[in-house]
Parts: C-alpha cells; sequence; structure tokens
C-alpha cells in the first residue's frame, strides 16, 4: 500500500513537473528590455528581402533595418535571432526574443496565442508559375496535375488545403527551399505572398515566370508578434510604428529592399 501511495505521488511530482515545464517563460516588460541595454529580434533570414545573410554572414534586409530604426527609438542594443516559420511563435512564447517579426501575418488564430502590434506592412497574395504554364486562375491549381510547392507553417497551407484539395501540396521548410523546388520543375507553381516573388526568383535567369495577383483573397496584415500580455511592451511598440510610418520610414525602407513601393498600402492611425 504504501509503495502504491509513493508510486502515485511520484507520478503526481512527474506530472506537476511536466506542466510547470511547458509553461512559456515570462516575457520583458518594456522596463526589463530597457534596463538590460539590448532588445532580442527574432527574424526569418530565408524570406529575402525581408532578411536574408549578407557576403559577411550579417543578417540585413527589410526587417533587420526596422528593427534597428525601433532599437533606435528604444536607446538599446539590438541582437538579431534567426527564426522560422514555424518556430517565429515558439520564440516569442518561450522569452527567447523580445518580439518576432518574419512576415507575422495577423491571423485570429495566432492571435490566440500572440499578441500583435499595429501593422508594419501589408502582403498581396497570388499564383507564380513558369511563363509557359497553362495556370492562369486559382480554379487551374485545383486538380491532381498539379503539384503546389509551399512552406510549412505559413498561412496559405490551410488554404490550399480548404480550396484546393485536388492538387498535389508539396510542403518544404522555407522559402529558399520553395524557389529551388519551382526553379528545379519540382513543382508546377505555388500560391503565397507575391511581395517579394521577383526579387527571389532572380537566381533563376534562365527561366522566366508569371506572377498573377489574386485580390480575391485579401490582403493581409503583418505587424510584430509579442508574447500574450506583455502590454508594456506592445504599446510602445505600436507607437514606434506609428511614427515610422508617419515620417515614411517604413516605405522608404521597404521600396529599398523590394524595388518598388508596397502594393498595398498600411492605413497607419493614431488610435490603436
Amino acid at each position: 500500500m504504501l509503495k502504491s501511495l509513493m508510486t502515485m505521488a511520484a507520478v503526481a511530482v512527474g506530472l506537476t513537473m511536466a506542466q510547470v515545464s511547458v509553461q512559456p517563460a515570462e516575457a520583458r516588460s518594456l522596463d526589463e528590455v530597457l534596463s538590460s541595454g539590448v532588445v532580442r529580434v527574432g527574424v526569418n533570414p530565408s524570406l529575402p528581402p525581408r532578411a536574408l545573410y549578407d557576403d559577411d554572414n550579417n543578417i540585413v534586409g527589410f526587417e533587420p533595418e526596422i528593427a534597428a530604426l525601433i532599437a533606435e527609438k528604444l536607446g538599446v542594443e539590438l541582437e538579431l535571432m534567426r527564426v522560422g516559420s514555424p518556430d517565429r511563435i515558439p520564440f516569442v512564447a518561450s522569452d527567447r526574443v523580445d518580439f518576432v517579426m518574419g512576415a507575422m501575418a495577423r491571423t485570429a488564430e495566432r492571435a490566440k496565442v500572440i499578441d500583435y502590434t499595429v501593422p508594419l506592412h501589408t502582403a498581396s497574395y497570388g499564383i507564380v508559375a513558369p511563363a509557359d504554364s497553362d495556370i492562369e486562375t486559382m480554379e487551374d491549381l485545383n486538380s491532381e496535375d498539379i503539384t503546389l510547392v509551399q512552406v510549412r507553417g505559413t498561412t496559405a497551407v490551410a488554404y490550399i488545403q480548404e480550396h484546393m484539395p485536388n492538387a498535389n501540396l508539396l510542403l518544404l521548410d522555407n522559402y529558399n527551399d520553395r524557389d529551388r523546388a519551382l526553379g528545379q520543375g519540382r513543382a508546377d507553381a505555388s500560391f503565397d505572398g507575391i511581395d517579394s516573388v521577383a526579387y527571389r526568383l532572380r537566381i533563376f535567369p534562365e527561366r522566366d515566370w508569371k506572377i498573377i495577383p489574386v485580390p480575391e483573397y485579401g490582403v493581409e496584415y503583418s505587424g510584430l508578434g509579442v508574447q500574450k500580455g506583455n502590454d508594456t511592451l506592445k504599446n510602445w511598440l505600436n507607437i514606434a510604428l506609428f511614427d515610422l510610418h508617419r515620417t515614411g520610414q517604413v516605405e522608404a525602407t521597404w521600396e529599398k529592399w523590394f524595388l518598388k513601393p508596397m502594393p498595398s498600402k498600411v492605413p497607419y492611425s493614431p488610435f490603436f
């Protein structure tokens, strides 16, 4: 009996420890970030020109430059941390970063587990396929003869599974792999954000591409992701982003890296 009770107690302790171990680490408040002298920002260097590695293996791009402007406003040093599409939210939940970028499109599902700032930029969606392809519309994608290549953890995947169930779906870990699959002919098309496609596919100069906007899909808004309930940091970031939009710094930085204006402007507002 005693041994049984001890076993039950051990199991209970084990369960308690397991529950504690999966609890998210508490995020640093604005005051704690300021006191530390460093702000930790997650960016995804497989999403050029949002973020990429330069020849010296430094992470550069639109998001690192915006992060640097935010750090300057905070008066702290910037520490960039590499994240991928699947681990962006876990990095925030585990307090490995203070906020995450990486094209964080705002969705109701994600908003259950993280908080969003006001939008930093928009994302326009469409179809990317070889120029000589017969693909012209979304209906053309819903075929057993079509292989669509997508990145795990991105918002387009669920839409494809619901609206294009007949297509063969090739899921890869990052956009560099997605680009190679298209360039090497292992996939017929991709349905995803098209803002940076022209920039990305320049590495395949021997191939011509068609980029077909799909406005009926709608425009997504991407903000900065912070840990749930970290209001002091989120509220400050909202004000910083408003200032960066108001002064034209967001748009100028976008045009520098994407080589064209943002297709859908962010209707920034002083009210949050």
